[in-house]
């Protein structure tokens, strides 16, 4: 893929975490940008994100505390997991994106709760 195409994956994905805010404030987890609540810290963040030769990444940990909120996901979003907190994304189409949205959803009133 060229770094144009993936130019637009990562403005895509910026695009849908970019819902999460203003609830959620950049951060960065070893350098990375980052979505967390307001005082959150370290590991605590919901989403950060990574520019790599061939696809974007998105990370969350905190997909990893709840393997049935991943279940839940179509397995197109599936095949993008290459670990237990981290997604590579090659493309980003509408079909992909609203699958992410919906998981991001679901993490998200987890996350939340963990936080009350």
């Amino acid at each position: 893929m060229a770094a144009q195409d993936l130019d637009e994956v990562e403005a895509r994905l910026q695009r849908v975490l970019d819902r999460y805010r203003p609830e959620l404030v950049d951060g960065t987890i070893y350098g990375l940008p980052s979505l967390v609540l307001p005082g959150a810290s370290g590991h605590d963040y919901f989403a950060a994100t990574k520019r790599a030769s061939k696809h974007v990444g998105l990370y969350l940990i905190i997909a990893d505390r709840y393997p049935e909120d991943v279940a839940l996901a179509p397995p197109e979003l599936q095949a993008c997991r290459t670990g237990r907190a981290t997604w590579a994304f090659r493309s980003l189409d509408d079909d992909l994106a609203a699958g992410l949205e919906a998981l991001l959803d679901r993490l998200l009133v987890r996350y939340r709760a963990e936080h009350a």
